[in-house]
């Protein structure tokens, strides 16, 4: 027996890639080839160097996600701005009905709604706002309160400071070329 979720005569959701702040455009496109699809967007502020304004932003950027049913891959594929179909050894990977509906329920919640990086002990992270902006370092452990203590490679020592989880984003890891004592 099918489930919902299981490609098939009945429809899943899928997450697809699309080009860089398209999503918009997707969403309406699919929605045009009667395709149900769903960009969750957040409000934030940006600042301009002479003004400041509050606008909407895919909450995660270059997916959006729809409903796709046996046979529908190539109304979806050949969507302008579409790259692909999220899959995983080659076969796409429906996204669970209840993460969906989770989404949209917090987007709907007249919440605030923002973007929180997924951090985890031993990733590399760097300090992107205040007095250490630009440094980087270790994630040594996370504390409560959305504080975080990360250990920076300074003069080949370890040396932790408490900084807001807000404040981080993740790098790309490299060795670090530092000699070794």
């Amino acid at each position: 027996m099918k489930t919902p979720n299981t490609p098939g005569p009945h429809p899943a959701w899928f997450a697809v890639t699309v080009r860089p702040q398209h999503e918009k455009a997707v969403v309406e496109q699919l929605e045009s080839k009667a395709l149900e699809s769903y960009v969750p967007l957040y409000r934030a502020k940006h600042s301009w160097s002479d003004r400041v304004k509050a606008v909407e932003l895919p909450l995660f950027p270059r997916y959006v996600f729809c409903r796709i049913g046996s046979g529908e891959r190539p109304k979806v594929l050949t969507t302008a701005g579409v790259t692909s179909i999220v899959a995983f050894s080659g076969k796409p990977c429906p996204v669970p009905d209840e993460e969906i509906a989770a989404v949209k329920t917090m987007v709907g919640s007249g919440f605030q709604v923002k973007v929180w990086p997924s951090l985890g002990v031993g990733q590399r992270i760097r300090i992107r706002e205040g007095a250490m902006t630009g440094l980087e370092g270790i994630l040594v452990r996370e504390k409560t309160g959305y504080r975080i203590v990360v250990n920076l490679e300074l003069l080949n020592r370890g040396v932790a400071v408490e900084v807001d989880r807000e404040n981080l984003e993740t790098v790309a890891y490299r060795p670090s070329t530092a000699a070794r004592p």
